[in-house]
């Protein structure tokens, strides 16, 4: 799925990366409970991006990021305790925390650019 938008590309890439890991955590590691939060809150980052770029205002738009913003900051906890738990292998971890911090990056980067804009208008 390539849309030229490149927060949009990378939460939907995310997200499957976090689909494979509840696969990976189910299946291989008979674990249920984090697994259910980390996929949770992992694809809501994408879901609530898409939302934001069909909002119906600013402040929707806002809204939208904001929630998107939230869900990478828990998705990011739920990994670091599936590794600080040795649940999941540091390697792992390292690159899907590199990933989950990328995105905290943008999407803080647009709210903030967004209010600002906003704020001027």
């Amino acid at each position: 799925m390539k849309t030229n938008n490149l927060v949009q590309d990378k939460s939907y890439a995310f997200a499957l990366r976090i689909v494979k890991l509840y696969r990976y955590l189910c299946e291989d590691k008979k674990e249920f409970v984090l697994s259910k939060q980390i996929v949770r809150s992992g694809t809501s980052i994408g879901a609530n991006i898409e939302e934001a770029i069909g909002g119906q205002s600013e402040r929707d738009f806002i809204f939208k990021m904001s929630i998107a913003y939230k869900e990478a900051r828990e998705t990011h906890y739920w990994i670091r305790l599936l590794r600080d738990s040795n649940i999941i292998e540091e390697n792992e971890a390292k690159s899907l925390i590199d990933d989950c911090e990328e995105l905290l990056k943008l999407s803080g980067s647009i709210i903030k650019t967004m209010k600002k804009f906003f704020s001027n208008s």
